[in-house]
């Protein structure tokens, strides 16, 4: 049997606002589809050179109300990074809550607009533990 991952999908209830948070993140647009007839959108959006695992935002234009308000029960999204100190300042100083911070200079949790867990990785070793991360408490869930 030959399987191949394709993407994970998440509703989104502000496409417009979950895209900005993904372009923090480092993903770009890498597909979209309106389709006027049904009244959605898909937007598939990856990191740049992995347009091969992208993540679907799908937006219901006349809203979504089958939408949880947690979506805890969906897990998480994980990105590897490149500094995990340098990623969640600059999500920080956009206004993201670090719900997890990367006390451990390896991993952090932070949620989307529509309340999605992103998990971030560090790439290779553990970066040593540096303030302000190493003391700050967890804030919410993850």
């Amino acid at each position: 049997m030959n399987i191949r991952y394709l993407h994970t999908m998440v509703r989104v209830l502000d496409l417009e606002k979950t895209m900005a948070f993904f372009r923090l993140l480092g993903l770009e647009e890498t597909r979209r589809i309106d389709n006027e007839q049904a009244r959605f959108s898909l937007v598939f959006m990856a990191p740049p050179g992995q347009h091969e695992c992208p993540v679907e935002l799908t937006y219901n234009w006349d809203g979504d109300d089958g939408l949880p308000s947690d979506s805890r029960h969906f897990g998480h999204l994980a990105y590897r990074v490149g500094n995990i100190y340098e990623m969640c300042q600059k999500l920080m100083d956009a206004g993201v809550t670090i719900n997890r911070p990367p006390r451990d200079g390896h991993m952090a949790f932070v949620r989307s607009p529509d309340n999605i867990s992103i998990e971030l990785l560090q790439e290779g070793e553990h970066l040593p533990p540096q303030e302000p991360w190493a003391s700050m408490e967890n804030t919410g869930h993850w």
